[in-house]
């Protein structure tokens, strides 16, 4: 009787080390990039609606985590929102 203990025991602590927090997420998706889509609009300081969407209530320029636009969209669209501000455009 002592082993089939022992063995479930160990299933046990089996089962917690797969449910562990520190593993990474299998069912995680990648958003596409809004920009970078088929008939997505070109990124320039003269375009204030499409910068407005960007730039939060304060003024601050929203982190790619949030917008989810690559990494190279984002920087293309937070120096065009520099540049628009430099002019008083936002």
């Amino acid at each position: 009787m002592n082993k089939k203990k022992r063995s479930n025991s160990k299933n046990k602590q089996n089962n917690f080390a797969r449910l562990s927090i520190f593993q990474p997420n299998k069912y995680k998706f990648k958003k596409s990039c809004p920009l970078s889509i088929k008939g997505a609009p070109t990124i320039d300081y003269k375009n204030i609606k499409l910068l407005r969407k960007y730039v939060s209530e304060n003024g601050k320029i929203l982190p790619s985590r949030i917008t989810n636009v690559s990494q190279k969209k984002q920087r293309e669209l937070s120096l065009s929102i520099k540049r628009a501000r430099n002019l008083a455009l936002i």
